[in-house]
């Protein structure tokens, strides 16, 4: 499967990779006088009087290259008994986005003003964790805000910025204050925890990935874990001069200018022209340095975030599976979409113990709970041990024609006989409302195939894989799967604007609050909506890319190929009385850049298929 050459590919470009020692007891250094009741570590300190600073951590790095080490900017808010009696462990939120978009539903920034201090910590982490005995801290990475430098989009100076810090509350790197003044980390028993959303949690991750000590666990929330998926889906860009356009974004607006060659370089390098794999791509993918994970990991993702898609999360949860690495997970129907505005009590309450278990060393026995939990519709959640099911077993459903002419193709799990062809045109121009409504009229820029209606519920859970054997009258375009449940049901609405939720104008409050910094949130709600189909997930494909990431091959119309490629990783029950639909078409331009070549492909029916990771016995609820 095309799947496979991405491991080939990571082969291939490292020369080598060290393993480092791996010690995953959860033994850590609980901070003194804290107290606990009931297996949680309880709110003794003030909030108020807590102690807010600022220092620059000093780094090796010098990316506007001004011949001047980058200093990064660390915000800190801890107990005021924290010092020479009272050590307490670290909760971080590494981010580029401090200085303008902002954290959480509600955009929170630091220095709304401008006027240089600091009126908010945002997010409630700071609010609610402080007073049970936690310092709170708030790196901004390098080029952003009050750091110095370049942003570089993932790339290695974006990640040691945030090691470094972690190397400062351990005593191995060097700090100072605004007035220059050296500061120890003299205060913190040195062991952290990383959260984050999407840019923060993608920090984590990568920081992970060094296997800094100290480091104890990671929380990362929608989290990139290769940059390459966030451009690129199988040799296909999803839009041009993405690493310098986000870079440029997050620098801070007094260094754009200085830091414009940095950007260009960036694009350059990214080469949106090919969409290949390469050394600036692997520099930026974190998978390939798993080994080196020594932090438990506490993994959320919205199944149907399109901003940073599920294989991002599939990538790295499986690689951290081989590991052995100790996870917990939490997969949601919404889309981009942080747990606090979509399961807010028990979030709060599940994160309090992950971290009181992994930073307090309290034994709370979260680790022995379910490792799972998937949403089943709006705020309906069920629980499993693994993911994906370790009982999904992959079942190949081979294209075969419908009853004439008139008629879409079947999903069959038997052989198909003959040697027969149906055939497509790439439509550039064609929506994907129009792929899938209409299924069962015959189109000539889409290819659908269809179950018999279901006789009990079928679940889904892994990575669908298609198989396509097919002659291409152009030398190049692109390929387009879509895995559709064609059924009317109520539906969490996650292409709403609120990828699934809405926000309500009523304040619910986590932790202690200041007249400047309060912590109270906006309530949320699911949104849901009535709808005759579902696309469960999508896949696109370079079809030049069929040998290689690495490399384009041009395609010959005399020749017959096999394209083989991934759709996004799901979980998802068809119910009963629902037909399963694929859709196999050229372009999507909503998504990736289209191809304009007007590419016919001639599909060799028994020869393609598309392999569904069914659960237990489901298979035969669509054989035939």
């Amino acid at each position: 499967m095309k799947k496979k050459s991405i491991v080939l590919v990571t082969t291939f470009l490292i020369a080598s990779l060290t393993l480092s020692s791996v010690n995953y007891t959860s033994t850590v250094a609980a901070a003194q006088d804290t107290s606990f009741t009931g297996l949680k570590s309880q709110p003794k300190y003030s909030y108020s009087d807590a102690i807010r600073e600022t220092v620059f951590v000093e780094s090796s790095l010098d990316t506007d290259n001004n011949g001047l080490a980058d200093r990064i900017a660390v915000d800190i808010i801890r107990p005021k008994e924290s010092g020479a009696e009272l050590k307490v462990p670290v909760i971080m939120d590494a981010s580029p986005y401090y200085e303008r978009i902002g954290r959480g539903n509600e955009g929170e920034i630091k220095d709304k003003d401008k006027d240089g201090i600091i009126e908010k910590s945002p997010l409630f982490y700071d609010n609610y964790f402080v007073p049970r005995g936690y310092a709170v801290v708030h790196p901004e990475m390098v080029g952003t805000n009050q750091s110095d430098g370049c942003a570089t989009t993932g790339g290695y100076e974006e990640i040691e910025s945030i090691k470094v810090v972690i190397d400062w509350l351990n005593g191995r790197a060097e700090a100072r204050d605004k007035n220059g003044e050296e500061v120890e980390a003299t205060w913190t028993t040195g062991n952290v925890g990383m959260i984050g959303k999407s840019y923060d949690g993608t920090l984590a991750n990568g920081v992970a990935a060094t296997g800094v000590e100290g480091l104890k666990t990671i929380v990362p929330i929608g989290a990139i874990s290769s940059w390459y998926n966030y451009y690129r889906y199988e040799g296909l860009t999803y839009y041009n001069n993405g690493p310098g356009g986000l870079a440029r974004t997050v620098t801070s607006s007094a260094r754009k200018e200085a830091c414009q060659p940095v950007f260009d370089r960036l694009n350059k390098e990214a080469d949106d022209q090919s969409g290949d794999y390469n050394k600036f791509w692997h520099e930026r993918n974190y998978v390939k340095d798993v080994k080196k994970v020594k932090a438990s990991v506490f993994a959320v993702h919205g199944l149907n975030d399109y901003n940073v898609k599920m294989n991002h999360f599939a990538d790295w949860w499986e690689a951290l599976s081989k590991k052995d690495v100790p996870r917990k997970l939490w997969l949601t129907e919404t889309g981009h979409v942080d747990p606090f505005d979509f399961r807010r009590a028990e979030w709060v309450d599940t994160l309090h113990r992950w971290f009181d278990y992994w930073l307090l060393d309290i034994e709370n026995g979260i680790m022995d709970e379910p490792a799972v939990d998937i949403e089943r519709g709006a705020d309906n959640w069920e629980t499993y041990t693994s993911w994906p099911d370790k009982k999904a077993i992959p079942v190949k459903l081979r294209f075969s024609p419908g009853a004439n002419e008139q008629s879409n193709g079947n999903l069959s799990t038997r052989p198909v006989k003959g040697r027969l062809t149906q055939s497509f045109t790439d439509n550039p121009k064609q929506t994907e409302t129009e792929m899938i409504t209409n299924e069962t009229t015959v189109k000539s820029d889409r290819l659908v195939f269809l179950t018999e209606t279901l006789e009990k519920d079928v679940r889904i859970s892994g990575r669908p894989e298609i198989s396509l054997s097919a002659k291409v009258d152009k030398p190049d375009s692109n390929l387009t799967v879509l895995i559709v449940d064609y059924g009317t049901d109520t539906r969490v609405h996650h292409e709403s604007r609120g990828e699934g939720i809405r926000t309500l104008t009523q304040e619910s409050c986590w932790g202690e609050s200041t007249a400047e910094d309060d912590a109270c949130y906006k309530e949320t709600e699911k949104t849901t909506h009535t709808a005759p189909y579902e696309v469960v997930t999508r896949g696109w494909f370079d079809p030049q890319n069929w040998k290689s990431l690495l490399f384009e091959d041009q395609l010959r119309p005399e020749k017959k190929y096999k394209f083989q490629w991934s759709a996004l990783p799901e979980d998802y029950v068809f119910k009963a009385g629902h037909r399963i639909g694929v859709i196999i078409a050229g372009s999507d331009y909503r998504r990736t850049i289209p191809s304009m070549s007007g590419a016919t492909y001639t599909v060799q029916l028994g020869e393609s298929y598309v392999e569904l990771p069914l659960v237990g016995n489901d298979k035969k609820a669509i054989e035939r």
